[in-house]
């Protein structure tokens, strides 16, 4: 069985031109595993902000989620977690295009390697203003505040939380720094699972312990990075 995770694209609606260059090679990326990938697992910030109205989608996403549904029609399996840049979901994603989707985290034996998958940012370390900014984001109350606004004025007030969020993050450390509650978590919870599979740092490894392997697929603003899981054995690639 051959998985392939990715996470990090942070795809924006409004693009400049570097923007497009790396939706651009997503697109290329997604396109080459089409014949190869028997399960795709998206974890998290896939999109820079995401929100489905009743009867309207943002149209810049558009070019990716018309290859999502491309690989769907494949055959491909397609597992997406929620980050902190996308996790407002309607029926969207599951309804239209067959995907799977998953608030907080993705349990399954693959291949014998029993695999926790998950965002991560519920575990960075000294972390407090994000993690209060979280609970109040996804308050069921402020998404229905949202989804009745018009998606014109409700994508301009996206667009300021989503720098809000990454300046929340940013301010407690550097990448590192917010990678030490990854380590620490995925360490524990090695205790109960074989693997376990993080995104949000940005930081692409691959670390081996006793109990078991901590992976993280990195992102594609700085890297093009991914990992690539075949018949349980897990290694960590770049796109080119």
């Amino acid at each position: 069985m051959n998985v392939y995770i990715a996470s990090d694209f942070h795809l924006k609606f409004v693009e400049k031109a570097e923007d497009i260059e790396r939706r651009e090679r997503v697109i290329d990326f997604l396109d080459s595993i089409k014949d190869d990938a028997d399960l795709l697992i998206l974890n998290g910030d896939i999109f820079d902000l995401w929100f489905v109205w009743k009867k309207f989608i943002i149209k810049g996403y558009f070019p990716l989620l018309f290859k999502l549904k491309q690989l769907r029609e494949k055959g491909v399996r397609i597992v997406f977690i929620a980050g902190n840049h996308d996790f407002w979901f309607r029926n969207f994603l599951t309804g239209t295009l067959g995907i799977e989707v998953y608030e907080n985290d993705f349990c399954e034996t693959i291949d014998g390697v029993k695999t926790f998958v998950s965002h991560g940012d519920k575990y960075t370390s000294n972390d407090l203003r994000y993690q209060i900014f979280r609970s109040m984001i996804r308050n069921k109350f402020i998404m229905w505040i949202f989804g009745n606004l018009h998606p014109d004025i409700a994508l301009n007030i996206g667009k300021a939380m989503s720098r809000t969020s990454r300046r929340q993050q940013v301010s407690d450390g550097s990448l590192k720094k917010r990678e030490c509650g990854l380590i620490q978590f995925a360490k524990e919870k090695l205790n109960e699972t074989d693997l376990v599979i993080l995104g949000h740092s940005h930081l692409p490894k691959i670390e081996r312990y006793e109990n078991g392997i901590y992976a993280n697929a990195g992102d594609w603003i700085n890297n093009s990075s991914y990992l690539k899981m075949t018949n349980g054995k897990i290694e960590l690639l770049d796109y080119k």
